[in-house]
């Protein structure tokens, strides 16, 4: 009778790792011979079952081969104690070498995560037919897993892109409305980041910070609908005119409502409500905790900023005299809690703060307000302005 061919694994396959556990030297030499011959490189062996878990946590192979019945840790042994690792892998194949071929034996091997039997004395041919099983099963279950890494990452990456661009048309529409009092368009970019920092500075998640950071430079968006003749009126707004300035709140509420995003339910509520006051003589006259804390720490920044920049009705003031007048405002105009925590931040950096990025990305990025320094003395807010 001819011998047999042994069949050689194919290519995608002799690379992958197999573990060979037998307490017989001789059995080991046979099996590792045979899967050398059969093209596999990367064949590890060892005759001490209790080496088998560190081994196969080092570094975890593609095809586990164990010997039922050993002194010491038997195969069942093995796989219980190897259990771990093969669950944390997600598809790890055993393959049980064994002499005894009794049902109970191998529904016993099975239920400890066999996968498959080579009974001994063993087949040359049979064994790689079957490691060419096990690793074909291998290969494509991490196949699926590289593919499922490659879709994630490309949603991921996707999402990101979807959610810059949206950020990014939120950030052109807040300064479409602020270009039309404040040529730079900074106010909106700065108000967002005074107000990330007052947020932090109250130990609001950092979830809440970012969103606050992105909703805040919204809050006037209203004023899109407001005449030039009153928005930009270098004096005083008559009682008739400063009505009709008032509802830039609810002009810009009305244009960001009846949105299922949690960004633009935050930023209609503080386009609404960031000119009401602490003590209810706000714009529509909340009261106190009435006031969204949003709105309240808006306030706070867009006040602040108001005060200490330039408008076509008044001249910049200087930061001593902001930050007094804010202070002075405490529990009248301000919510008392947001003035402490105001009046912690460093007022240079909130007067002079790094350069705005003018994406939407700088919007969400945190590095610009991680520098938070004491102050010497109480401060706070200031007058409600339009």
């Amino acid at each position: 009778m001819p011998e047999r061919t042994l069949p050689l694994l194919p290519p995608r396959l002799r690379d992958m790792r197999v573990l060979l556990v037998d307490d017989q030297e001789l059995n080991l030499r046979l099996m590792y011979q045979v899967l050398e011959k059969a093209g596999l490189h990367d064949i590890i062996f060892t005759q001490d079952p209790y080496a088998v878990a560190p081994l196969v946590a080092l570094r975890t192979p593609d095809l586990l081969v164990v010997d039922l019945h050993m002194p010491g840790l038997d195969g069942f042994g093995v796989m219980e104690a190897v259990r771990p690792q093969v669950e944390a892998a997600g598809y790890l194949p055993i393959l049980v070498l064994t002499a005894d071929v009794t049902e109970e034996s191998r529904r016993r091997a099975l239920d400890a995560g066999a996968r498959d039997f080579l009974t001994k004395p063993i087949d040359n041919i049979e064994v790689v037919q079957r490691t060419k099983n096990l690793l074909e099963t291998r290969r494509l279950y991490l196949d699926l897993e590289y593919q499922n890494a490659t879709l994630e990452q490309r949603v991921i990456e996707r999402t990101a892109d979807v959610e810059e661009a949206q950020l990014e048309t939120l950030e052109r529409l807040a300064r479409t409305a602020e270009y039309r009092d404040d040529q730079t368009g900074r106010h909106v970019l700065r108000v967002g980041r005074v107000t990330a920092l007052i947020a932090r500075q109250m130990t609001m998640e950092e979830s809440d910070v970012r969103l606050l950071r992105l909703a805040a430079p919204l809050h006037d968006l209203g004023k899109i609908g407001i005449p030039d003749a009153i928005l930009l009126a270098p004096r005083r707004l008559t009682p008739e005119e400063f009505e009709e300035m008032k509802t830039h709140t609810e002009i810009g509420a009305r244009i960001l409502a009846g949105s299922r995003s949690s960004l633009l339910q935050l930023a209609e509520n503080i386009a609404r409500t960031h000119h009401e006051r602490w003590d209810g003589r706000g714009y529509f006259g909340l009261v106190a905790h009435d006031i969204p804390i949003g709105a309240r720490i808006v306030s706070v920044a867009d006040v602040f900023d108001a005060l200490t920049h330039e408008r076509p009705y008044k001249s910049a003031w200087p930061i001593d005299l902001a930050v007094d007048e804010i202070a002075r405002n405490r529990g009248t105009q301000f919510d008392p809690d947001v003035v402490d925590a105001f009046s912690r931040l460093d007022p240079e950096e909130l007067l002079n703060p790094p350069e705005p990025v003018p994406s939407a990305v700088g919007w969400g990025d945190r590095s610009g307000y991680d520098r938070l320094a004491p102050r010497s003395r109480p401060q706070a807010e200031s007058l409600a302005g339009a």
